[in-house]
């Protein structure tokens, strides 16, 4: 099979959860499209190595890998937000409750900013992604028991974060 066949049966599907990873972790949308761009074209060059079983562990390490190495680089750029027809349907809705709804998705998206970037990555493939925790071990290149160590704490810190947010009030 080429290698482009074999890449869009086996890693195209993954792009968006690459993007996903990418963009909480260097919390901002261009980097994480350098980083996913970086990290498909690696991963097209080397898929010929690859085993079907693993394509989107096998990615999403790719990917991780790409955005330490971007944040290593330390590039101070201040991260921008682009408008989100997610947050902002207008389709309708009861807008009392789907602000409600963005205020809550708001205010736990600026918590998980806030986590350091090794919990912040385990949250987000494991409640996003909704990789398992031996997946998440195999893309973060640690041990089991560390991705449940970090998962723990990383929620506790963020239902910490969110309790303290809610008593401080509006």
């Amino acid at each position: 099979m080429a290698s482009r066949e074999r890449f869009d049966r086996l890693l195209a599907p993954h792009l968006g959860a690459a993007y996903n990873l990418a963009r909480w972790l260097l919390r901002n949308d261009q980097d994480a499209e350098d980083a996913v761009q970086e990290a498909a074209l690696r991963a097209f060059r080397f898929s010929d190595a690859m085993t079907g079983t693993g394509a989107r562990t096998w990615l999403l390490s790719i990917v991780r890998n790409a955005c330490f190495t971007a944040l290593g680089r330390a590039r101070a750029r201040p991260a921008s937000e682009e408008f989100d027809e997610e947050r902002h349907p207008g389709n309708g809705a009861d807008p009392e409750m789907q602000v409600v709804r963005n205020a809550e998705r708001k205010m736990i998206d600026e918590e998980l900013e806030r986590l350091p970037p090794e919990f912040r990555e385990v949250v987000v493939l494991r409640e996003l992604e909704g990789l398992s925790y031996k997946e998440i071990a195999g893309v973060a290149g640690i041990p089991l028991g560390t991705v449940m160590s970090r998962l723990s704490r990383a929620r506790r810190q963020l239902q910490k974060q969110l309790a303290a947010r809610e008593r401080s009030g509006p």
